[in-house]
C-alpha cells in the first residue's frame, strides 16, 4: 500500500499584497469604517453607534480578509442568525467573488453543532445525538419529573415551560441554579433541592439517551474545549480568523467559547454597541463588550459614530439619553444631515388622547407622502398598544404588529370574558366550560352536568339550587362564582363594575391558574377594566372585542397586491435593527420605561435606558415621544402619571415640548395661534390638562403647557 502524506490545509491564499486588491476600500468606506475593515492581525474591537454602518463595516472586513490572502474556509463568522450570516457572506460575495461564500458563517448553536458532530463521542454521547428544541426539551422534562415524583408535596411545582427556562437561565448566566432561583424565580426557593435532583435527573436522561438541548450545544462545547487540549487546538487551528457580531448580545458561555476558538491565532473581531444590549432576559451580558480589551492583550478598539440614518436633532437626544447610563464607551453619534425637526416630547391628557394624537399625525404624513410602512409606532410591552389598536381600527388604518398578541385571545382576558359571556348569554355552553373549569375540583366531566344543569333544569341558570349537581368540595367557590355572576347581571352597575367584580372573584384564580407568571399577565387585566370604561353596555363592551379585535399580526404577514403597506407597531425589542422615516415612542412613563420590574432589579435601569435608547435611534426624520398624563389603575380609578425620567430632565432645546390642543377650544383669533389652526379634532370635550409635576424626589419636569409648540 502505498505511503500517504498529508499536506496542511493551514496556509493562505496566495494574495497577500495589499497593492493588488480589486476593492476600493478607502473610496467605499469613511475613515473609521477603513480604519475597522483593514485592520490587521490580533485582536479588534468595533464599537459601533446606531446606523453607523455596522454590518457594512463587517462585510468589508470579511472581504478585505480574503482578499489579502486569508482562505475562506479558516474565517468563522458568528451571529446571532442564520439569515444574517447567510446575508453577509452573499453581500460579500458579490463585493468581491464566490470565495466568500466558502467562510463557515452561522450561528453560535449551529457552529457548536458542527464541532459535536466530530467529537461528541469524547463526552460520551454519540455522533448521531438528537438536538432537542425547547418544547421538546419542557416535554422531556414533565416526563422526568412524573417518573421521579418531582412536585409531589402540596408546594406548587413549576410547570415544564418554566423548569426548562429556568434550567436554560442559570446555563447561559453561568450561574448556579440556587441563584438563578434566587434572583428571578424567588417563589420556588423553599423547592431548590428538589429543582437541583430535577436538573440532574434530566442532564442524566439526556446523556443516557443521546440527547441534547440547545444550552447544551453551547455549554457541552465549552467543556470538551476546556477539558481536552488535543481537541481545542485542533479545533482553534481551523479558525484563523473569528468575527463575531452583535457581541453586546453575547451571553457568559458564547464569550468563553470566542476565547477557546480564537485560542491559537489569536485574531478575532467583534463588532457590538454597549448602548444597544437590550436581551439581558435572555443572559446577554452587556459586559462582554466592556472585558473584551482586558481578555485579550493589544486590543485595537475602533468607534464608528457616524451616523447615516438620523438627523443631527434626534442624534443629539439619543446622545444626552445615554450619557445617563452608568457605563458606557465614550461616542458622540454625528450625521451630514445636520438640519431636522427637534425630536417632540408630546403630553397627552390619557389614553385615548395620545392614540387618537398617533393616528391623526399618521394621517397627515400620509398626505404628505410619507407611506404607512415608514412610519412606526414603538412601546415598552404589548399592552400598551391596546387604546392605539383601538383607534386604527375604528379609523380604518392598516397596521401590523411585532411583537404581542390579540388582546381577546390571551388565555387571562378569555377566562374574564367568559364570565361576561354567560351572564350575557346563559345557553353559552363554551363559556360556562372556561369559566366553571377555573375552579379548584372541577374537571370536564362535572363541568357538564353543571352546565346541562344550568342551561337545561334550572329555573334561572345564575341561581344555584339545591338540586343543583356539585359536591361540597367546591361549593363554597361555586356558589361565589354564580353570586357574582348575579351581581354582575344587575341593571345598576356599569360596565367597569362588572369587570371589576369579575376581576376580584377571579384573582385568587388567575394567581394560582398562571402562579409561574400572574405578574406579568396583571397589567392586561388592569388595562380590561380601563376599556370597559369606554362602553355603555355590557352587550356593545363584548361585540366591539369581538367585532372590532385588537389585532396580533404575525411579523411576516404579506398583504395583497392592491393592499396598502401598514403602519409598523412594534414592541421595541422587535425594532432593533430597523429604521424608519417618523417614530412615535408612546407610553413615555416611569413605571413603563423604565418597568416597575427594572427598578427593582440590579442593573435594570441602565437596561431600560439602553432600551430607550434603541427606540429612538430608529427615526430617521421625525420622532414623536408621547406619554398619557393620567391612567386608570384597578381599586385606584384614574391617577396621575410621571413622564419616564429618562425624558423629563431634557432641555427643551434637545427634546421640544408640544401642547396638544382640542380643535374647538382653540381661538383663531389670538395672536399665538398658527394659521389654519393645526389642531386635533374634537371628540371629547374640553382641553388637555397641563401635565402634573414630578413625584420622584428629583425635581419636577419642564412643563410642556408653558412652551410655544404648536397645539395639536
Amino acid at each position: 500500500m502505498a505511503r500517504r502524506i498529508v499536506l496542511s490545509s493551514d496556509r493562505d491564499e496566495p494574495s497577500g499584497s495589499t497593492e493588488d486588491l480589486t476593492i476600493e476600500y478607502a473610496e467605499a468606506l469613511n475613515e473609521q469604517q477603513y480604519a475597522a475593515a483593514t485592520a490587521g492581525e490580533g485582536p479588534l474591537l468595533i464599537v459601533a453607534g446606531a446606523g453607523t454602518g455596522k454590518t457594512r463595516t463587517l462585510i468589508y472586513r470579511l472581504a478585505y480578509l480574503v482578499e489579502t490572502g486569508t482562505r475562506p474556509q479558516q474565517i468563522v463568522l458568528l451571529t446571532f442568525t442564520r439569515r444574517a450570516a447567510n446575508d453577509m457572506t452573499a453581500r460579500a460575495s458579490n463585493l468581491l467573488d464566490g470565495r466568500c461564500e466558502k467562510v463557515r458563517g452561522g450561528t453560535f448553536h449551529a457552529f457548536c453543532l458542527e464541532v459535536l458532530r466530530q467529537h461528541a463521542e469524547a463526552l460520551g454521547f454519540p455522533r448521531n445525538f438528537t438536538v432537542l428544541d425547547a418544547a421538546d426539551a419542557a416535554d422531556v422534562l414533565s416526563v422526568i419529573r412524573t417518573r421521579g415524583e418531582y412536585g409531589d408535596g402540596e408546594e406548587r411545582f413549576p410547570q415544564k415551560n418554566t423548569l426548562y427556562s429556568m434550567f436554560s437561565s442559570a446555563t447561559n448566566r453561568d450561574e448556579t441554579l440556587g441563584e438563578t432561583i434566587t434572583k428571578r424565580y424567588p417563589q420556588f426557593t423553599s423547592l431548590h433541592a428538589e429543582l437541583k435532583a430535577l436538573r440532574d435527573a434530566y442532564r442524566r436522561y439526556k446523556k443516557e439517551h443521546g440527547l441534547m438541548d440547545f444550552d447544551d450545544l453551547l455549554e457541552r462545547t465549552l467543556e470538551l474545549l476546556e477539558t481536552d487540549d488535543d481537541v481545542r487546538h485542533q479545533v482553534a487551528s481551523r479558525c484563523r480568523h473569528v468575527l463575531v457580531d452583535e457581541y453586546q448580545d453575547t451571553n457568559a458561555l458564547q464569550a468563553e467559547l470566542v476565547k477557546k476558538f480564537s485560542s491559537v491565532h489569536g485574531n478575532v473581531t467583534v463588532v457590538g454597541d454597549d448602548a444597544q444590549s437590550i436581551y439581558k432576559f435572555r443572559g446577554a451580558d452587556f459586559r462582554n463588550i466592556f472585558r473584551f480589551p482586558d481578555e485579550f492583550d493589544d486590543t485595537e478598539v475602533v468607534k464608528l459614530e457616524h451616523n447615516y440614518r438620523s438627523t443631527q436633532p434626534i442624534l443629539d437626544l439619543a446622545n444626552r439619553v445615554i450619557e445617563q447610563a452608568e457605563r458606557s464607551y465614550d461616542k458622540t453619534l454625528f450625521t451630514e444631515k445636520t438640519e431636522g425637526e427637534l425630536p417632540a416630547l408630546v403630553p397627552a391628557a390619557d389614553g385615548d388622547m395620545e392614540a387618537r394624537f398617533v393616528a391623526e399625525m399618521v394621517l397627515r404624513l400620509r398626505e404628505d407622502g410619507v407611506p404607512l410602512s415608514d412610519v412606526a409606532v414603538l412601546f415598552r410591552s404589548s399592552h400598551n398598544a391596546y387604546d392605539l389598536e383601538v383607534e386604527l381600527n375604528q379609523r380604518n388604518i392598516p397596521f401590523v404588529k411585532y411583537g404581542g398578541m390579540k388582546l381577546n385571545e390571551a388565555a387571562h382576558i378569555k377566562d374574564v370574558l367568559a364570565h361576561l359571556k354567560v351572564v350575557e348569554n346563559p345557553q353559552d355552553a363554551a363559556s360556562w366550560n372556561r369559566a366553571l373549569q377555573l375552579i379548584h375540583g372541577i374537571g370536564p366531566k362535572t363541568a357538564q352536568s353543571l352546565i346541562e344543569w344550568t342551561t337545561e333544569a334550572a329555573e334561572d341558570p345564575l341561581t344555584l339550587g339545591d338540586d343543583a349537581p356539585f359536591s361540597d368540595r367546591y361549593a363554597a367557590r361555586l356558589k361565589q362564582l354564580f353570586s357574582t355572576l348575579r351581581h354582575v347581571r344587575s341593571d345598576d352597575t356599569s360596565v367597569t363594575e362588572q369587570v371589576e367584580a369579575i376581576l376580584d372573584y377571579y384573582q385568587p384564580l388567575f394567581e394560582n391558574k398562571y402562579a409561574d407568571d400572574h405578574p406579568k399577565r396583571a397589567p392586561d387585566l388592569e388595562h380590561l377594566a380601563g376599556l370597559a370604561a369606554n362602553h355603555e353596555s355590557r352587550q356593545r363592551f363584548l361585540s366591539s372585542l369581538t367585532l372590532d379585535p385588537i389585532e396580533l399580526t404575525a411579523l411576516d404577514q404579506e398583504t395583497g397586491e392592491d393592499d396598502e403597506p401598514p403602519l409598523v407597531l412594534s414592541t421595541i425589542h422587535s425594532a432593533k435593527g430597523l429604521e424608519f422615516h417618523t417614530v412615535f415612542l408612546i407610553r413615555a412613563l416611569d413605571g413603563t420605561i423604565p418597568s416597575r420590574h427594572a427598578l427593582r432589579e440590579p442593573g435594570g435601569v441602565d437596561e431600560e435606558l439602553r432600551l430607550f435608547y434603541v427606540a429612538v435611534t430608529r427615526a430617521e426624520e421625525d420622532l414623536f415621544i408621547s406619554y398619557p398624563m393620567t391612567q386608570y389603575r384597578r381599586g385606584q380609578g384614574e391617577y396621575m402619571t410621571t413622564p419616564s425620567r429618562f425624558v423629563e430632565d431634557l432641555p427643551d432645546d434637545v427634546l421640544e415640548p408640544v401642547q396638544l390642543v382640542e380643535e374647538d377650544a382653540v381661538d383663531e383669533n389670538a395672536p399665538d395661534a398658527p394659521e389654519g389652526g393645526d389642531t386635533l379634532p374634537s371628540s371629547r370635550n374640553g382641553e388637555a390638562p397641563a401635565p402634573p409635576e414630578s413625584t420622584r424626589d428629583d425635581g419636577p419636569p419642564d412643563d410642556p403647557a408653558d412652551a410655544d409648540g404648536l397645539p395639536f
